[in-house]
């Protein structure tokens, strides 16, 4: 997007388009977090049906973070060339289709590469809503939006809790993921007939038409409609893909974001997916176990929430060094606690709060800092490389508990990573990129 047609967007007011383009992004990180993290409050039940080990059940937890890796890395550049809405549609029916094939899974290899291919959906859309989520927020309200796109994927979690409380013991555990899938694919139609899509990608990429969409558009946002198109921002038309995050200017930051991305994924998913079971393990009860991770996740809500407004008054690399020393402290005392039930409980609310909020303002950090034309695999490869990270550790987690560590150890270990997320963002700047990043420092 030309310098000028930014500057006059990020000015103006907020129009009810841009916060329904943003309402709809948040639906989607609803979905996702319900697809994502539904094996998290299913696991136990799943394993004592099929007999698993703590480490085939960790197996089971990374399989649908194998796919948001694999989904993140390879439709992300796709929507650099092709549009993020097409990418997010395709998302949705990939998605959709493995929760509904996942609840007629017959074994536990069945379901794990049903779980690949359910996440393999859930990291193109991830990539993607987050991306027109930040490009269609002014700059006041942008790490706002960033943060309630967040607020959706932790609500999409504790929905999958409070769905797996109420339905296992009943209905059982395939019954949460049908319903998890029914959900995905009714959103196609909304993403079709009312997400836009997105502005800078029409601006940069230019295919047939683009001039009467970005009027379309412009038209809706109260702004005037061009004559013809601006020129190309320099630099937009550049090397994209892979290799343009790692081009000399750009570099660093990526590096960074990568590491920080790797840390903070490793200790989050521990920490969301095993929190049920490792409370269980800790000697809570199956019930109360269930109810502590739901709480982690209702905590996380507000967290990214938070977070959004604190940006909005100091800088987000301070609020995020915060939120992870935090993060860190609590993880330390949670267990211990646990004999004081309503105290334990009370820190896993808060736990939700500053983990989820770590991950929302990661996502507002790596969209803002690339251009136009290689933002979405910006955030794409940062997705996909934090997932890396979050395959190894739970699936290391469980590991772990066969060889003896306690629910303590493990908890220990996340705060660990979450201090050298904090110190990798000490060192942290913001990549020089062509468009402005205003609202990101």
């Amino acid at each position: 997007m030309s310098t000028e047609l930014r500057a006059v967007i990020d000015d103006a007011p907020m129009r009810p388009f841009q916060w329904r383009a943003i309402a709809i992004c948040v639906l989607l990180n609803v979905l996702d977090g319900f697809d994502v993290l539904v094996m998290a409050f299913t696991g136990r039940t799943v394993a004592q049906e099929w007999g698993l080990g703590g480490a085939e059940l960790g197996l089971l937890l990374s399989a649908g973070l194998v796919g948001m890796a694999a989904g993140s890395l390879a439709l992300a550049p796709v929507a650099d060339r092709i549009g993020r809405r097409p990418v997010i549609l395709i998302g949705l029916l990939v998605a959709g289709s493995g929760m509904l094939l996942s609840s007629l899974a017959p074994s536990a290899v069945v379901l794990g590469g049903l779980r690949v291919l359910t996440g393999f959906g859930v990291g193109g859309v991830l990539a993607c809503s987050t991306t027109i989520a930040t490009e269609y927020a002014a700059r006041r309200w942008r790490p706002l939006a960033v943060g309630l796109v967040g607020i959706g994927y932790a609500g999409g979690a504790t929905l999958g809790g409070l769905l797996a409380v109420s339905m296992i013991d009943t209905l059982g555990w395939r019954a949460v993921f049908l319903t998890g899938g029914t959900a995905t694919l009714v959103a196609i139609p909304i993403v079709l007939f009312a997400l836009p899509e997105s502005l800078q990608f029409l601006l940069t990429r230019r295919p047939a038409g683009a001039l009467e969409r970005v009027n379309g558009l412009l038209g809706r946002l109260r702004v005037p409609a061009l004559s013809e198109l601006p020129p190309p921002v320099a630099g937009a038309a550049a090397a994209r893909g892979f290799r343009a995050l790692l081009a000399p200017g750009v570099r660093p930051t990526t590096l960074r974001l990568w590491a920080l991305f790797f840390l903070v994924m490793a200790g989050f998913y521990v920490v969301t997916s095993w929190t049920p079971t490792l409370l269980v393990e800790a000697g809570l009860s199956e019930s109360q176990g269930l109810t502590g991770g739901t709480l982690l996740n209702l905590g996380g809500i507000f967290g990214t929430l938070l977070l959004g407004l604190l940006a909005a008054r100091w800088t987000l690399r301070s609020v995020l060094i915060g939120y992870m020393l935090a993060t860190g402290v609590l993880l330390a005392v949670f267990l211990p606690a646990l004999g004081w039930l309503a105290v334990a409980f009370s820190i896993g609310i808060v736990i939700g709060v500053v983990v989820n909020g770590c991950v929302g303002g990661m996502y507002a950090l790596t969209a803002t800092g690339y251009d136009d034309g290689i933002r979405a695999t910006g955030v794409g490869a940062a997705i996909g490389i934090g997932r890396i990270g979050a395959v190894v550790a739970p699936t290391a987690a469980g590991a772990l508990l066969d060889a003896g560590w306690t629910p303590n150890a493990l908890y220990l270990a996340c705060a660990v990573l979450f201090v050298l997320g904090a110190a990798v963002l000490l060192s942290f700047r913001p990549a020089v990129a062509t468009a402005p990043t205003a609202g990101v420092q």
